[in-house]
C-alpha cells in the first residue's frame, strides 16, 4: 500500500488527556525485562491485581499471549524478534492513548529493542523494570523446561545460554526475585508506579 494515501485522524479523536480524566489515572507503560524464568510475568500479574484493587484500569501484555495471538506469524529470527517488540510497543501505545496503564512482560534482551520500544511509546511514558534474577536461579526454576532443551541444543539462540542478554544501564528499578518475595517486590514497584499514575485535578 502506498503510504501517501493514508490519512490518519488522530487529531479528530478524543485526546489521551480526556480519557485519562475520565478514568482518573495517568497512563504509563511499565516494561518488565529479564531472563526467562526471572519472574517477569509473576510480578506483572501481581502488580496488575494490586493496581486493579485500587480502582485503576490496566492491561497486561505477556510474551506467550502475544505470540499465540497477534504475533503468531513471527518466529525467533533476529528480524522477527525485533518485529515482535515493535508490534508490542505499537499495541501498548494504543492502550496508553486510551488512558490505560499498560504492563508489558518480555525478555527483550537487547538494549536497541528496548530503546525502540521507548521511542515508539515515548520515553517519558516508558518505565523500564529490570528483573535481575541470576541465570542460575532462572535455570533452576526452568518452569517451561526451556533451559534444559537449550543446553541439549534443541533450542538455538536461547537468551542466557546461547544468546546474550544486555542488562539495562539505567532501569527505573531492578528487582532480584531470588532475594525478595512477590509481596516485597510489588511494594517496591508501587513506590515507583503510584506517583507516576496519579492524576492532578
Amino acid at each position: 500500500m502506498n503510504k501517501n494515501i493514508l490519512t490518519p485522524v488522530f487529531d479528530k479523536m478524543l485526546s489521551r488527556k480526556e480519557k485519562e480524566q475520565l478514568l482518573q489515572q495517568r497512563s504509563l507503560m511499565i516494561w518488565f525485562t529479564g531472563l526467562s524464568g526471572s519472574g517477569k510475568s509473576t510480578l506483572a500479574i501481581a502488580l496488575e491485581k494490586e493496581l486493579h484493587g485500587r480502582g485503576l484500569l490496566c492491561c497486561m501484555l505477556d510474551g506467550d499471549n502475544i505470540r499465540s495471538g497477534i504475533n503468531n506469524n513471527l518466529g525467533f529470527s533476529p528480524e522477527d524478534r525485533i518485529e515482535n517488540i515493535r508490534r508490542i510497543a505499537e499495541i501498548g501505545k494504543l492502550f496508553m492513548n486510551t488512558g490505560v496503564i499498560t504492563i508489558a512482560a518480555f525478555i527483550s534482551p537487547e538494549t536497541t529493542m528496548r530503546e525502540m520500544a521507548a521511542s515508539i511509546i515515548g520515553k517519558d511514558d516508558f518505565l523500564e523494570i529490570y528483573i535481575s534474577t541470576p541465570l542460575e536461579t532462572c535455570e533452576r526454576r526452568d518452569v517451561k523446561g526451556l533451559y534444559a532443551k537449550a543446553r541439549k541444543g534443541e533450542i538455538k539462540d536461547f537468551t542466557g545460554v546461547s544468546a546474550p542478554f544486555e542488562p539495562p544501564a539505567n532501569p527505573a528499578l531492578a528487582i532480584d526475585t531470588s532475594r525478595l518475595t512477590v509481596e516485597e517486590a510489588v511494594n517496591m514497584l508501587l513506590e515507583v508506579v503510584l506517583s507516576k499514575i496519579r492524576i492532578e485535578n
